[in-house]
């Protein structure tokens, strides 16, 4: 059965929302990206005259793959050369993150829903970033609405032990650039002030290039490796300030091209976690822009089966 406009228009208004659910689930864009053209293969192998609702089928789809994949991925990630940390996105003007509730793209929080098992982690993402019923959750996940709010439950419970009170997006930012000034300059004194004491400084190479093969612990270790990889890595560099996954970031680029990006896990007690990306597998999904003024093009759609081809920002 061919797919008519009504179906290419449907699949092309859930997709930021289908995008949205695997990134979460997954903390990897190009996984998400696989599991939304997956989810458009089932969608023209489905008969779509039986679906009274696209928008849950697809929901649908597209959470059981990311369960899948998360489960197969899990494995992959034991092997991973260092700490494993999500694959930031540049959220500044992207509408394809399709959340209602940005905070949870955080990538701190990413990295505390990486803890959880797939299932428990899409109960969350669906009641907490896409505010679903727990009738509807029971059954994308196909378990008794009981079962599913114990789910949302446990996975509620582990983030709020794992989180710290969040300052304001304002604050947020002031500390950003007054740690990105005290690195830059290697005050070693100004960056301890403005740590956690239990601060964690993460970095994943994946091996592709030198990182910190385990977590650095305590202000004044944090302080002197990231003075030491200011030094190093953004001396000499680019650098720029991004939106990334809904908070300020630093991106160091080098000919333009991304090299890695710190984000950092703010909160009212100081500098939680400094997450350092340097695998340059996972920066593709960060754009900088050599100005304030953004520019997003519209997503290409391939006319034959209106899955997106190719978006980002246009200088």
């Amino acid at each position: 059965m061919g797919v008519s406009e009504g179906d290419v228009a449907a699949f092309v208004a859930a997709r930021g929302r289908l995008f949205g659910i695997a990134y979460r689930i997954l903390g990897s864009a190009g996984e998400a990206e696989d599991v939304v053209q997956d989810t458009w293969l089932r969608w023209q192998r489905a008969d779509r005259g039986a679906v009274e609702d696209p928008t849950a089928f697809l929901a649908t789809t597209a959470t059981r793959l990311a369960i899948n994949v998360a489960q197969s991925a899990r494995v992959r990630r034991e092997r991973y050369v260092g700490p494993w940390l999500p694959e930031p996105v540049e959220t500044a003007a992207d509408p394809a993150l399709g959340a209602e509730r940005a905070e949870a793209v955080d990538l701190a929080l990413l990295v505390l829903l990486e803890r959880l098992s797939p299932t428990e982690r899409a109960a969350y993402v669906l009641r907490e970033a896409f505010d679903y019923p727990y009738r509807q959750i029971a059954e994308v996940l196909g378990v008794g609405e009981a079962n599913a709010r114990q789910l949302v439950s446990r996975s509620r419970k582990h983030v709020r032990e794992g989180r710290r009170a969040r300052v304001e997006p304002g604050e947020h930012r002031r500390l950003v650039e007054a740690f990105v000034s005290a690195a830059t300059t290697g005050d070693l004194a100004e960056l301890e002030r403005l740590l956690a004491v239990d601060v964690v400084a993460w970095a994943d190479g994946g091996g592709a290039v030198h990182a910190a093969k385990r977590p650095v612990l305590g202000r004044d270790r944090v302080a002197r490796f990231v003075a030491w990889v200011a030094a190093k890595r953004w001396l000499d560099a680019e650098r720029r300030f991004v939106e990334a996954n809904g908070r300020t970031a630093l991106l160091v680029l080098r000919d333009g091209e991304p090299k890695f990006l710190v984000s950092l896990e703010t909160t009212v007690d100081g500098i939680a976690q400094v997450l350092l990306v340097l695998n340059p597998d996972k920066l593709h999904h960060v754009t900088h822009v050599a100005s304030q003024e953004r520019a997003l093009s519209g997503p290409r759609w391939d006319r034959t089966t209106g899955v997106r081809r190719e978006e980002g920002f246009q200088r």
